[in-house]
C-alpha cells in the first residue's frame, strides 16, 4: 500500500447544523410570545402633531361620550341620538358585518372618565372592530 504524500485539501463545506437549531428555538420562542402579545386593545393614538385622517368613501361610525357618561352614535347620517352601551355594540356589529372597511371612532370629552372610554373601546373590539380611532381637536 502506497501512502499518498503531501497536504490534505480543506473541507470547503459549512456546516448548517448550527443555524438550524438556533432558528428552530428562535422560532419555538416566537410562537409561544406572539399570543401574549396579542392580548391588549389594538388603538391607533394620535401624536400632538397628527395629521388629519383623510375621508374614505364609507362614512365613519362616530362614538361620542359627553361629560355625563352618556353614549351617543353617529351612523353617518349626522345625527347623533342618545344610546345605552349594549345598543352600541349592536348597531356597530350590524354595519362592521355589512361594510367592514367602515372606520370607527370614538370622541370622548376630556372630563369624561377614562375606564368609559376603555370599556367601549375593549367592547368594540370584542364585538369584532379591527381598529377604534380616537378623535381629538387639533393643537392651537
Amino acid at each position: 500500500m502506497s501512502r499518498k504524500t503531501g497536504r490534505r485539501k480543506p473541507i470547503a463545506e459549512i456546516n448548517v447544523v448550527p443555524y438550524i437549531d438556533v432558528t428552530l428555538v428562535l422560532l419555538i420562542i416566537f410562537m409561544i410570545t406572539t399570543p401574549l402579545l396579542q392580548t391588549g386593545v389594538d388603538v391607533d393614538l394620535p401624536n400632538a402633531e397628527a395629521k388629519t385622517v383623510e375621508p374614505k368613501k364609507e362614512p365613519p361610525i362616530i362614538v361620542s361620550i359627553d361629560k355625563q357618561g352618556q353614549f351617543f352614535i353617529d351612523v353617518g347620517d349626522h345625527q347623533e341620538k342618545p344610546v345605552e352601551e349594549g345598543d352600541v355594540l349592536t348597531r356597530v356589529a350590524a354595519v362592521i358585518k355589512n361594510k367592514p372597511e367602515t372606520p370607527i371612532f370614538i370622541r370622548g370629552d376630556k372630563e369624561v372618565d377614562y375606564g368609559k372610554v376603555v370599556t367601549i373601546m375593549a367592547a368594540l373590539k370584542n364585538a369584532g372592530v379591527p381598529s377604534v380611532g380616537l378623535m381629538t381637536t387639533p393643537k392651537q
